[in-house]
């Protein structure tokens, strides 16, 4: 049966960022994922997720000055010191946290830049993450968006990905496989997930096209779910979706995997 983290960043937001924790294992969820927890300290963090009982799965690092509108520095070239400060403070929180998977945010196609450069920078980067990540056994996370949520995002179709994926080299780089974004920009979900898994890191998924709870729009998820059992998947699947109409209330399609 698929596991399935609750996303903090999205769901619950009737409650503060720190009230979550709780509110998500009241309802039976047994991880949670977010974005960023910086705005906390880890020991912050660490308590409340404790005291929950819950699995932390997956946190993006530092991605540059997110309310400026950046989303993430791992492909700009002249940023690399800032991505490695960023290395040290997500790791210094994946350790508090006991986060087995961390993802480096691309960030947007930068104007007058050559994507040969941006891709260079991109592959150096996360080379020097990966040897970071691995010392302490650590999953780093790259994921492909789609453009309609964030314009210009460097990174959008699962083959290029994965090609990044094997030009890196390191054994723990995987891709993190959105369902709501391929499906936005590629679709064909059943067979990517066929073709991709083995190297798939994570899993997240939100009803498309409005990105409200699965059991809204067009994707058949219950089919995918079973799909994903069949194909032995044991990893987490995020919930990375805005509820409809409050969070609780929209957890029925849930029911049956809790």
């Amino acid at each position: 049966m698929p596991r399935f983290a609750a996303n903090l960043s999205m769901m619950y937001n009737e409650v503060p960022f720190l009230d979550r924790f709780a509110a998500a294992a009241s309802d039976g969820f047994k991880g949670v994922e977010f974005l960023f927890p910086y705005a906390h300290t880890p020991d912050e963090v660490a308590a409340k997720l404790r005291a929950a009982g819950l699995e932390n799965v997956l946190f993006n690092m530092p991605p540059g000055d997110f309310e400026a509108g950046e989303r993430g520095i791992a492909a700009l070239p002249g940023r690399e010191s800032e991505f490695r400060a960023g290395v040290a403070k997500a790791m210094e929180y994946a350790r508090a946290l006991g986060c087995k998977r961390l993802h480096a945010m691309a960030g947007l196609a930068a104007q007058g830049v050559d994507p040969s450069a941006m891709r260079k920078t991109y592959i150096e980067n996360l080379r020097y993450a990966a040897t970071e990540t691995g010392r302490h056994g650590i999953t780093l996370l790259i994921e492909p968006i789609n453009t309609r949520d964030i314009p210009g995002y460097f990174l959008n179709r699962q083959d290029d990905a994965h090609a990044v994926r094997e030009e890196v080299g390191a054994a723990n780089l995987k891709v993190q496989l959105d369902l709501y974004h391929c499906q936005i920009v590629e679709g064909d979900l059943a067979m990517k997930i066929r073709k991709y898994l083995p190297h798939v890191g994570h899993m997240q998924l939100a009803g498309v096209p409005e990105r409200h709870e699965p059991s809204l729009g067009e994707v058949n998820y219950p089919y995918l779910f079973a799909l994903v059992d069949d194909l032995r998947y044991d990893g987490w699947i995020g919930c990375e979706y805005r509820p409809k109409a409050g969070t609780s209330a929209g957890l029925g399609w849930f029911a049956p995997y809790r």
